[in-house]
């Protein structure tokens, strides 16, 4: 069975077909009647690229301070997690029938957006209430760390300690 080019397939054309549009904005002429140009990715595939990886950047945040925090407040010790750019830690201590305490450590350089982000993501704690730190309960900051402290709400900590 012959094939023959038709329309239909986009990648094979008569030839004529793309060699003036191509020819006239590239330096090297175009030899062949297949052109797969427009089949590559284009800087929508590139944006479209970079959202996405934003987006799972959020979520794989949201799950690791989750997972952090509620770690944190079955023990009282600090929780960490390693990313490609910085380290997170958070520290969780409840106090019996008092407030309890949250804390988020940053090791590295963090964009402000990303690091509202991680504060949001805390739960029960109020993303507007959270306060920078110059040391942690146990220890003072390191060289390029940076903390933030708020209190988390008692209902939210029960809830976390319930939690499988």
């Amino acid at each position: 069975m012959v094939h023959q080019t038709t329309s239909t397939q986009p990648w094979r054309r008569p030839r004529g077909t793309h060699e003036p549009t191509y020819n006239a904005n590239n330096r090297q002429p175009l030899s062949t009647t297949t052109y797969v140009g427009r089949l590559l990715p284009d800087q929508n595939d590139r944006d479209r690229y970079q959202l996405e990886a934003g987006a799972r950047l959020v979520r794989d945040l949201a799950a690791a301070v989750r997972e952090l925090a509620r770690g944190s407040l079955h023990d009282g010790h600090e929780h960490a997690a390693d990313f490609p750019a910085f380290r997170l830690g958070i520290l969780v201590r409840a106090d019996d029938g008092h407030e309890t305490y949250a804390a988020v450590r940053i090791t590295g350089s963090v964009p402000d957006d990303l690091i509202a982000v991680i504060l949001r993501h805390v739960p029960g704690c109020d993303p507007t209430a959270w306060y920078p730190e110059y040391a942690l309960p146990s220890r003072p900051l390191l060289p390029a760390e940076q903390a933030w402290s708020t209190l988390m709400d008692p209902k939210a900590a029960a809830e976390l300690l319930n939690e499988d």
